[in-house]
């Protein structure tokens, strides 16, 4: 967050609960998996996922993005989930089906029901790296679905996911499914390097139906509703990039303290990394500021993202060799936040997909002004 920020009660209402009850927590979360429940639920009651009182809800994007990087700079694991959930309350906000809002945004907001956003093989299928996963076909106002997710994040059977289908006939459906709809069968998935405390799932779909109720958006509907949420889903991913870094920074400092002296032939030094993290801040800030209000380019954003990407990686990199030793061992920060730079380079949009994106936006604009 930045200094500003300390002048807001609701944000610093939530720095104190990062600092008193997830940093207490960030080592059982990696290291054994814990799905820290009870934490999300009390951020969603200060307002961390946007709502704003008793059945009130108003994302403001910017602020979200401080909130996940400020929980970041603790844990990348939970960072993460906290761009599951707002990200799921961004969807229901813009959802062109006012029933599915009515049902489900308050609680997602507050926190008193989770929710995973399962979009990554959609946006994947849709950026041409693979097959969608997902086939829905009518039955009457709502639809069949069937097929597998192979890795859906903060699910549970008491959660909410939200995801997308292709449509037999053509089109695409997306909707949202409760963990304990009959057909929807989740599974464990292998055993990850890192974000084991992330409750990610596998899921399949076996004839699950989903009720005209549960749609946030039908065929004629999707395309313009995917323009509409795709910046804030990509902006949002940028918290828990900048969070990384800002706990990077802080096991700079701390090994600075003993060895400065040999530290300082590293390179991607404090003051660099920090003014290039304040940068990417500003600029993350006034791309969410023009999603909100729904007119945003989407090549800068795409661009932000990948520099986000690659600034944790770097600074992650930095902080094990400022560490030195001490950074090899499991116990030591800098090694979770390694694997946490490595995970925001990966999850959808990974990197190689941003740029892919990229370059393929970037040929578009030559051919049109060669044309």
């Amino acid at each position: 967050m930045s200094p500003s920020d300390n002048h807001n009660p609701s944000l610093q209402a939530i720095a104190t609960l990062v600092d008193s009850s997830l940093s207490r927590l960030a080592e059982t979360i990696d290291r054994e998996g814990f799905y820290p429940v009870d934490f999300m639920r009390e951020l969603g009651q200060l307002g961390g996922f946007g709502a704003t009182g008793a059945d009130a809800f108003a994302l403001d994007l910017p602020r979200q993005i401080a909130i996940t990087t400020r929980v970041g700079s603790v844990c990348g694991s939970t960072a993460f989930l906290v761009w599951c959930q707002s990200t799921c309350a961004w969807y229901l906000q813009h959802a062109p089906e006012a029933a599915v809002r009515q049902r489900y945004l308050d609680k997602v907001a507050s926190g008193s029901l989770l929710a995973g956003t399962g979009m990554s093989n959609a946006v994947k299928h849709l950026a041409g790296i693979e097959k969608i996963r997902l086939d829905a076909r009518r039955d009457g106002s709502g639809y069949v679905i069937n097929g597998v997710l192979p890795w859906v994040s903060n699910a549970g059977a008491d959660n909410l996911v939200i995801v997308a289908a292709a449509v037999e006939g053509g089109g695409y459906l997306m909707f949202a499914v409760e963990g304990r709809a009959p057909g929807l069968e989740l599974h464990p998935c292998p055993d990850f390097s890192g974000m084991e405390g992330t409750s990610t799932l596998n899921l399949r779909f076996r004839n699950v139906a989903v009720g005209a109720d549960n749609v946030l958006a039908h065929p004629d509907q999707f395309d313009a509703f995917m323009a509409r949420i795709k910046a804030g889903f990509v902006l949002g991913q940028a918290g828990m990039g900048f969070g990384v870094v800002e706990g990077c920074l802080k096991t700079l400092r701390e090994s600075n303290v003993t060895h400065a002296h040999v530290n300082a032939l590293l390179d991607d030094q404090e003051a660099d990394l920090q003014a290039e993290l304040l940068a990417l801040q500003a600029e993350a800030e006034a791309l969410a500021r023009q999603a909100q209000a729904g007119a945003v380019a989407i090549l800068p954003v795409l661009k932000l993202r990948a520099a986000a990407s690659e600034l944790a990686l770097r600074a992650a990199n930095s902080a094990v060799l400022h560490a030195g030793a001490r950074g090899y061992l499991m116990r030591h920060p800098a090694q979770r936040q390694l694997r946490e730079a490595v995970f925001v380079a990966i999850v959808t949009p990974a990197l190689k997909h941003l740029r892919k994106e990229i370059r393929d936006l970037e040929e578009r604009q030559q051919h049109a002004e060669a044309a």
